[in-house]
This record gives C-alpha cells, structure tokens and sequence, in this order.
C-alpha cells in the first residue's frame, strides 16, 4: 500500500493525510484486497470495476465520473516472457493504481526519485509515468537492430539455420512491441478527449507530447519488424543461390559423364566385327578419349562461368 501527494515532487503521506487534504492532487498504489477495502473512500462513481486480475490488453473507458482502464506492459528485458499487469481508476481528484506486481508503485517510486515539478499536476504525472513505460525502448531496438546486423552477416557467411530461428524470435518480439504501442495510443486517445474535463486544457499538451513520443516509437518499431523481414528474405535468398548451386553442380557433373556412358555403352555392345576389339591400342585410346572428353567439357563450362 502507498499514498501520495503531488507536490513539487511526490510525497509519501498517510491514509488519514490523504483523505483529510483537498488542495494536492493524490496518488494511491494498493493491492485487489486493499482497492476492495478503500473503494468507497475513493467516491469515483465507477460503473466498470477495474480487475487487476482480468487484463488482457491495455485500454481506458470513460465512466460517469470517472476513468478507469488497465495496463499490460511487456517486460523489456524478456519481452516475450510473462507481462506486468495492473489497473487503474482516476478523477480530478487524483488517481489509483489496483496493482498486485508491484510494478506501478517501482514506477511511481522513480518519478520520486527523479522528477521535481515547477507546475505539479495530474497531467504531467501521467506524462512522466507513461514516458518511463517507453523509456528504454530505443536500446532496446538498438540491440535488436545490432543482433539483425550481426546475423545478417552470418547468413551471407555460413547460412545457419539458428540465425533464422533468432530472427523470428526477433521478429515476434517487435511485433508484440507493436501491438502494445498500438494499444497505448488507443488509451492516450482516450485521455486526450478528456471526456469528463477532469484535465484542464491548457495541461493537454503533456497528453499530446505523449503522444507524438509513441509515435515516433511505434514508427521506429515498424521500421525494425520490416528489417526482420528483410533479414528472412535474405536467408531464403541465400538457400536457394545454395541449392542453385549444388543444382547446377549435379548437372554438370552429369553433363560430363552422358558422353562416358555412351561410350561405354557403344563398346561395352560386343559385337563380332568391331575393329577395336581386337586392336592392341584399343583400350588406351578409349581412355585417352574419354579423358579428352572430360577436360573438353569442364573447359566448356568454365568458359560459360558455369562452374
């Protein structure tokens, strides 16, 4: 359980001091069973109760006189392992998080940490909280985008087939990445329309600066599932100039031996009066030939940049 006041920076306070105060603008992080217990304390006039224990995606809706929504946040270090998960309910009183992770409160303890407001307000809190969901995004598409590098290379090298597989493991992890920014638009949206006029208009512009951040997010993030892509194709692109190769290898080693086998199949007939079979220079002569044979066709094929 944590209680917050919005101040110059956020300031821990009681229960009692919270619930007392009407001047600062409140921040509160509690647990399912602590949000049941103090709910009503709240007064938000919620007609969708958000469950921390039910999230699929990440969202806001608009009640009478409330907000309520849920965040999934995928986990930077692993994104395609388990995601955090939590809710949220706010008013123009302030705002809270019904959060069984821990997650929101790290966050909020950051901002603590590391903000100080000349203006403080609800609005710019809910900037500085989303902003530290996308924060480290960049890196983490710089080391995607060195790892794709790195693996593009190998493929022009060696061609080996785990690269693929880190390639779609790549892939699938930007793709997830797209999805959520997609869905944090959508809430940020939600936000910006200020339905129930609990943010002034003059502090909509943190919502807006938000907003052209996920953009440029989610375009950088579209940009790097398209080298994915790119780096795939690369790959299939290599196995089949292989399999040409090898392809082309077969015919003409094939190529080569049609006139082998023709001789030998000419002279391997037997008959009674075939002069050859009885000359004494017969057998080096028909080595001799097929050897010209040969060295006559590999020429021919390496004049034709075939070999």
């Amino acid at each position: 359980m944590g209680f917050y006041l919005m101040a110059d920076t956020i300031q821990p306070c009681t229960e009692k001091e919270l619930f007392d105060q009407t001047s600062n603008k409140y921040i509160a992080c509690l647990t399912t069973p602590e949000w049941i217990q103090y709910r009503d304390r709240f007064d938000m006039g919620i007609e969708l109760e958000p469950d921390s224990g039910d999230i699929h995606n990440t969202k806001a809706e608009v009640n009478y006189d409330s907000l309520t929504g849920t965040f999934r946040i995928p986990d930077r270090e692993n994104i395609g392992s388990k995601d955090f998960r939590f809710a949220f309910a706010l008013d123009e009183k302030g705002i809270v998080f019904i959060d069984d992770s821990g997650k929101a409160e790290q966050m909020i303890k950051v901002i603590r940490r590391t903000k100080r407001w000349r203006e403080p307000s609800l609005e710019r809190f809910l900037y500085d909280f989303l902003e530290q969901i996308v924060e480290n995004d960049l890196q983490v598409m710089e080391r995607y985008e060195g790892e794709l590098n790195r693996i593009e290379d190998s493929i022009l090298e060696s061609l080996e087939s785990e690269a693929l597989g880190r390639v779609n493991e790549i892939h699938s992890d930007i793709r997830k990445l797209l999805v959520h920014y997609e869905q944090l638009i959508d809430m940020t949206q939600e936000l910006e329309e200020n339905e129930n006029g609990f943010f002034s208009e003059e502090n909509l512009r943190y919502i807006h600066l938000f907003m052209n951040l996920l953009a440029r997010r989610h375009d950088s993030a579209a940009s790097l599932r398209d080298y994915t892509m790119q780096v795939r194709d690369l790959y299939h692109a290599q196995l089949e100039v292989r399999q040409n190769r090898i392809m082309t290898l077969l015919t003409v080693v094939t190529t080569i031996f049609m006139p082998l086998t023709l001789i030998v199949g000419w002279y391997g007939m037997n008959f009674r009066y075939m002069p050859e079979l009885e000359w004494r220079f017969g057998y080096p002569v028909v080595i001799i030939v097929s050897i010209a044979v040969a060295v006559a066709c590999l020429l021919f094929f390496k004049k034709k940049k075939w070999l």
